[in-house]
């Protein structure tokens, strides 16, 4: 049986963790003082070695950091989400300092996610009730996608670079396609009430809403977004029935669900992580 490894971010409480897409050996972790509720941060870069997990290098913000996202064109490069709003993008080779930073966010950013397709752009959400879109090469964004409410998590759909997604404090799953033309409701195409009963009836009926504060694209069914929130319940929905309300409804956790992730390696296999301290 293979040994469990364990590190321990001393004086900082993590919000995200991801694995390189270079180095199955090396992962990056976003955290925050006092559980992000003031304080600093810290980025870790870690080693998965033979003698256990070691620090590769440690950055230090001025404020919580609350996500992050390696980079898809550049192996020692991670961008991090910050609590006061801006996005910073560090490289493993530098020290101490970001090479690039983002700034346009007016509250927390909250979610970032490089396009895993083109690769050469990715996308923020933040409390401010906007989603961004940025290049890694230009410190303002290319485009701004207004949603009005907190939004919590953002993505692109893994196969198509045009799709972007969004879920926020309004109970909405709302999905935009960059191919439309801006003037069309900023390229928005979809908007999903995640607790609204379908229509004559279905799986699970109706709900309160409540915040959204996570989603995941499926990986193998590229019409398939999980969601998950305040209400405890994950719920999947095909988006190519905006209106038909969930496929499934998943429940289990005894507080808000903080996280989803569909398996890399599997169609049917989904992981969440939620403050009842189970996943």
């Amino acid at each position: 049986m293979a040994t469990m490894l364990e590190f321990r971010t001393q004086g900082f409480n993590p919000y995200a963790v991801k694995y390189s897409p270079y180095y199955d050996s090396r992962i990056a972790v976003a955290s925050a003082a006092n559980f992000g509720i003031v304080g600093n941060g810290r980025l870790y870069s870690l080693g998965l070695t033979a003698q256990g997990i070691q620090v590769e290098k440690a950055f230090d913000t001025n404020d919580s950091l609350y996500d992050l996202a390696w980079s898809e064109i550049n192996e020692n490069q991670l961008i991090v989400a910050c609590g006061d709003g801006s996005l910073k993008l560090f490289d493993l080779g530098v020290d101490d300092f970001p090479v690039m930073n983002f700034h346009e966010h007016k509250r927390e950013t909250f979610s970032v996610c490089w396009n895993p397709v083109t690769k050469d752009t990715f996308v923020s959400s933040s409390w401010d009730g906007t989603v961004k879109i940025w290049s890694p090469t230009r410190n303002f964004s290319i485009k701004t996608l207004p949603i009005g409410n907190c939004t919590y998590s953002t993505s692109f759909c893994p196969s198509n670079p045009a799709l972007i997604s969004a879920v926020s404090s309004d109970s909405h799953l709302r999905l935009f396609d960059l191919r439309t033309p801006s003037s069309a409701k900023y390229h928005l195409v979809a908007t999903i009430p995640v607790h609204a009963p379908p229509p004559g009836g279905g799986v699970g009926g109706g709900a309160t809403p409540s915040e959204l504060l996570t989603h995941d694209w499926n990986k193998y069914s590229d019409t398939v977004v999980a969601t998950a929130g305040v209400d405890r319940i994950i719920r999947t929905f095909d988006i190519r029935s905006p209106n038909g309300g969930p496929q499934a409804l998943m429940k289990g956790h005894e507080y808000a669900v903080r996280k989803v992730a569909w398996s890399p390696h599997a169609s049917d296999i989904l992981i969440s992580a939620s403050y009842d301290m189970t996943t």
